[in-house]
């Protein structure tokens, strides 16, 4: 199944209007609608994450760290380290 990203709008009857032309042969789609909510991200925060640590300040700081992303690649980061260093 292949993906293709566009915008539109729902109109007051409910139907949905694509803005951008659809550049596909004919046939059956799926659609998934994603709508664009005004609920910031401070309400959606997860509770801090708690790491057992004897050091006081330790515990603070990783209270207010996240989590790194699913697509980190840490490896790729410490290159990208080495050769900010290094002036590669």
């Amino acid at each position: 199944m292949q993906a293709h990203k566009l915008s539109g709008k729902v109109d007051k009857a409910g139907q949905l209007i694509v803005n951008e032309a659809v550049n596909l042969p004919p046939g059956e789609v799926e659609i998934i609608v994603l709508q664009k909510t005004a609920e910031s991200r401070s309400e959606t925060a997860q509770p801090p994450r708690v790491r057992p640590t004897k050091i006081k300040f330790l515990r603070k700081w990783f209270a207010k760290t996240e989590p790194a992303p699913a697509d980190f690649d840490a490896d790729e980061a410490r290159w990208q380290a080495l050769k900010e260093k290094h002036n590669l």
